[in-house]
């Protein structure tokens, strides 16, 4: 009834079982290592507080300290595109020695917006948004983009 090639129900399904369970462990082999950290904290990543960095080596999130640009960089009554804590901003300088920061990430669609004078501009749908305020001028964005805190110290603005 049957020849050598043919295998017995019992042996496929013992068969598939072995790879099914095969399978799993190659897959539990792509999963990250238990920290066993109940957290669920990656135990390759060490935090240092910021207060304990000196500020040239302040940790790139975003903490207080950050240097993200120069006075000179940023022309007065305009803007230029920068990164804070390694997400994409915008800075402006709308009255000398004031600057201010805001996510370059539209609130429309989540597009990155650019820096264009006293105006930030979506490429994708045609927002503009006052870069001294953040507010929308034109949509389709409805919502103004976020700010993000900055200060100047000297001629270095900082984040935070």
């Amino acid at each position: 009834m049957t020849d050598g090639t043919e295998l017995s129900r019992r042996a496929a399904l013992t068969l598939g079982g072995v790879g099914a369970v095969g399978s799993a462990l190659a897959l539990a082999g792509c999963a990250p290592a238990d920290s066993g950290d109940a957290t669920g904290s990656d135990p390759t990543v060490s935090e240092t507080p910021a207060s304990d960095a000196p500020a040239s080596e302040a940790p790139a999130d975003g903490a207080a300290g950050e240097q993200v640009a120069t006075l000179a960089d940023i022309p007065v009554g305009g803007s230029i595109s920068a990164t804070i804590g390694g997400e994409p901003a915008l800075l402006a300088q709308p009255t000398a020695g004031q600057v201010v920061a805001f996510s370059a990430i539209c609130t429309h669609q989540q597009c990155a917006v650019a820096a264009a004078g006293s105006k930030f501009e979506c490429p994708c749908h045609g927002s503009i948004f006052d870069a001294a305020t953040g507010e929308v001028e034109t949509g389709p964005a409805l919502e103004p983009l976020p700010s993000i805190a900055v200060t100047v110290d000297g001629d270095r603005v900082v984040a935070g």
